[in-house]
């Protein structure tokens, strides 16, 4: 059963889509409905939904800028909204689906489809990861083959779109299909750490820290990547 989470200011709003979502009671349970985001934020960490639906239209704070202020987390995501212009940046954040208002059952049915499909490829991740144990060997497929890289050179992972870009200490690039999302989950060490929403660094490569709002890292090849305001105090916490 995946839990599911609703934030939508309209109270009508948010009543209509959990009526809708009773028709996947077999496998959806509706823990909580969020009519303001403040009150989300203090809150939706502690319920663990696997799915949030999330409005992105909230007077004080749209569903974008929501996500960002609550910093890291492990929920899927679906938008919902009446506008049709925030699709590429749904997809800049790999969303599950964007839903447009009003709902209609069968699109709804198709992106709880894809949900159902990214809750088993997760699943499928945490179980490789949990069965290599400490391996120091990444697999990573590409359009071209596989590569078997060490993940000690590895010096940063740069999201682009669906995709992630490695960056290696032989100054080698490898684009592979998969978000950066999900090789957080695959690299969660005490070497890796999420910076912000498009960069994984490896804090063996970091040369300066450079103080700011977030602040700058600078690596050893010579990069300067910006760090989010809510990752700070997490980075700053491994470097020191």
């Amino acid at each position: 059963m995946l839990k599911v989470a609703i934030l939508d200011d309209e109270v009508k709003g948010s009543k209509l889509l959990c009526q809708k979502l009773e028709f996947f009671e077999d496998e959806l349970q509706v823990v909580c409905i969020f009519n303001q985001p403040a009150k989300a934020l203090h809150t939706i960490t502690e319920l663990k939904p696997d799915v949030l639906f999330l409005d992105v239209e909230m007077p004080g704070m749209n569903g974008f800028q929501f996500l960002e202020r609550l910093g890291s987390f492990d929920f899927e995501v679906i938008f919902t909204t009446a506008y049709d212009s925030y699709t590429l940046e749904a997809l800049r954040l790999s969303a599950v689906d964007y839903l447009l208002k009003p709902i209609d059952q069968e699109e709804l049915k198709a992106a709880i489809t894809r949900l159902r499909k990214r809750v088993v490829e997760k699943s499928g991740i945490k179980a490789v990861k949990k069965e290599k144990g400490n391996s120091n060997r990444l697999a990573l497929t590409t359009a071209e083959g596989v590569y078997f890289v060490d993940k000690t050179n590895i010096i940063k992972i740069e999201a682009m779109s669906n995709y992630s870009v490695f960056i290696l200490a032989d100054t080698k690039k490898i684009v592979v299909s998969k978000t950066l999302k999900e090789f957080e989950t695959i690299l969660d060490d005490e070497f890796f750490i999420r910076i912000s929403r498009s960069m994984i660094i490896n804090l063996n490569y970091v040369v300066k820290y450079r103080k700011g709002d977030g602040g700058t890292v600078e690596l050893s090849d010579g990069s300067e990547v910006e760090v989010s305001v809510q990752r700070k105090d997490s980075l700053l916490q491994k470097l020191f």
